[in-house]
């Protein structure tokens, strides 16, 4: 199975399985502002795909995260365009983004901010940190100390900051999009498990297939600059508006019991695989359910299938288990792991 939840040209995988209960049929006036939703997130990944060549997949998992209200950590070596990725969903939402380069010497508080003392007023005030935003790029989050990691722990997780016994909310939406180097990479500090529960998605960027790296020098020597977003032609499609759209549809799409029940058996049977020490807690499972719901959704249909939660299962759960030591002596890969766990689990028909 690869990373990604659609097929190299970028359309959606053929459902293989259907529910036994159908959903009810929705109002025109519904579905005529489902389409409307739809057609505005399909725009942003056309933006996006402007800028970034042959990640598909990995612009349709930030996709999915996004309309889960989600966050996304993306992990591959320098030079696969991840930055880039995030720069270029920005530019293609009418939403406010910051951008955090995470550093061995960044501290917390300028990620969330920190009180100031005034000399006019003779006390202190909140000045809010870059935190504050809609869309948050996180770049090479693993470059900085566990210390500075964790100060996005109470954002990501409750939306607010608090500083000095005052809680500041964060502005909706509000996503992290993370950035990391492989932690094989010199100079990483691998994230915490408390950390890595935080995000929705894990996406491995995988270096580009031939044509795509063709394609990406050839713009290059056309002119293509990253850096002008504007002058390669995206722009902004979506705004908040359109998101908060998209997400009510999401919550529209009907999942039948025993899709349900589908998704827990996968959550439990990586608890018990024998080359895990950790498996997913039931908060990966209720992450595993809400982008299944985002993809079916996103492929035009009000209803989960099951062949949607093998989809985003790697996703989903790569970041959220752990090989046993042995296991990795053994050259054992986490994907490979919960390929073999997902082969042994019945599929509902």
């Amino acid at each position: 199975m690869t990373d990604s939840p659609v097929e190299p040209s970028g359309d959606p995988a053929v459902p293989a399985t259907e529910p036994t209960q159908q959903p009810a049929p929705q109002a025109p006036g519904a579905q005529a502002a489902d389409q409307r939703a739809r057609a505005a997130l399909a725009a942003v990944r056309a933006e996006v795909g402007k800028a970034v060549v042959g990640q598909e997949g990995v612009v349709t998992g930030v996709v999915v995260a996004l309309l889960c209200g989600g966050h996304v950590l993306l992990e591959g070596v320098p030079g696969t365009a991840k930055t880039l990725l995030v720069r270029a969903l920005s530019a293609s939402l009418s939403m406010g983004s910051k951008r955090v380069q995470f550093t061995p010497d960044l501290m917390p508080g300028d990620v969330t901010g920190s009180l100031v003392y005034e000399s006019h007023t003779g006390g202190f005030v909140f000045r809010p940190g870059p935190v504050f935003t809609q869309l948050l790029l996180a770049d090479e989050i693993n470059r900085t100390p566990p210390k500075t990691q964790a100060s996005l722990l109470e954002a990501m997780e409750e939306r607010q900051v608090t500083v000095d016994g005052a809680a500041h909310r964060l502005p909706e939406p509000f996503m992290v999009a993370a950035t990391q180097n492989p932690v094989e990479q010199e100079g990483t500090y691998p994230l915490p498990e408390a950390q890595l529960d935080r995000f929705l998605l894990k996406l491995v960027v995988p270096l580009p297939p031939r044509d795509a790296e063709v394609e990406v020098l050839a713009r290059h020597a056309a002119g293509f600059d990253p850096r002008d977003l504007s002058a390669a032609g995206v722009r902004a499609v979506a705004g908040p508006e359109d998101l908060a759209a998209a997400r009510a549809a999401v919550a529209r799409v009907h999942v039948a019991p025993e899709v349900v029940e589908y998704v827990v058996d996968v959550a439990r049977a990586t608890r018990t695989a024998p080359s895990l020490r950790l498996g997913a807690s039931p908060r990966g499972a209720t992450a595993l359910l809400a982008a299944a719901r985002a993809w079916a959704w996103l492929t035009g249909r009000d209803y989960v299938v099951p062949d949607d939660v093998k989809a985003f299962s790697l996703p989903v759960l790569r970041h959220r288990v752990q090989l046993r030591p042995e296991a990795e002596l053994d050259g054992a890969s986490v994907d490979a792991v919960l390929e073999s766990v997902l082969a042994g689990v019945p599929v509902p028909r």
